[in-house]
């Protein structure tokens, strides 16, 4: 596996180190440097080379807007991932203008930055040594499926038999409507936005669930009988 190598510039020593561990846990990143601020971090892009920076906003000397800015006028082929604690809009927007590959807000979590640095992997895998890509491809690249959706998607091409009297276009598409509802979805809810009877919609969703590719909670409201609430 080809080792993506990182910088990581952090005036905060203890962030410094978990931003350490975090990439190395990733496999495929190693740390090949860190540093405080700004100014340090510029020259350690220039002698390091690093793929990829993982940086903060706010330090002393020179901050990671000005940083960035540098990156982008010296035009040094560095992809870069801001971590900070900055969440006011007008910093969120300078920061994005400026081309990062992602925005981490602290606190953050391992699993924020493990997604982070799979969806990186796969973006570069992709990339390279690609010319012309589909609109297809390019949305492959800029909004990756997250890996439990692909792991869902995966085990539905499994299934090679169906039950009888089940069709592969309407099972996709009950899926597909679950994958996008946040909240959950009823029966009733995927019968009417799919176009099937709710009762052919509930079959397709018993299935779903049987093959552990969704989840019901049931929902208890006021009078009448409980609501079963389908989740990926």
């Amino acid at each position: 596996m080809v080792t993506t190598s990182v910088l990581l510039i952090e005036d905060d020593p203890m962030v410094r180190e978990v931003n350490r561990q975090f990439v190395e846990r990733v496999e495929g990143f190693k740390v090949i440097g860190m540093c405080s601020n700004g100014e340090e971090g510029i020259l350690k892009i220039i002698e390091l080379k690093p793929d990829l920076v993982l940086m903060d906003i706010f330090m002393p000397e020179q901050d990671g807007v000005e940083t960035l800015r540098k990156i982008r006028k010296e035009s040094l082929p560095v992809d870069v991932i801001t971590v900070t604690a900055a969440n006011d809009m007008q910093t969120i927007q300078k920061i994005l203008h400026l081309g990062v590959y992602d925005y981490i807000m602290k606190p953050f979590t391992y699993e924020r930055v493990h997604q982070t640095l799979r969806n990186y992997t796969r973006f570069k895998r992709m990339s390279e040594g690609a010319q012309d890509v589909s609109q297809k491809e390019l949305d492959e690249m800029i909004h990756p499926i997250p890996e439990g959706v692909q792991k869902i998607e995966s085990a539905l091409n499994d299934i090679a038999e169906l039950p009888k009297g089940f069709n592969r276009s309407t099972l996709e598409k009950v899926l597909n409507y679950i994958k996008q509802s946040e909240q959950g979805a009823s029966a009733d809810e995927v019968a009417t936005n799919i176009g099937v009877a709710r009762v052919t919609a509930r079959r397709y969703l018993d299935f779903l669930e049987k093959q552990k590719l969704i989840k019901v909670d049931v929902h208890y409201g006021g009078i009448g009988r409980p609501i079963n609430q389908y989740f990926i």
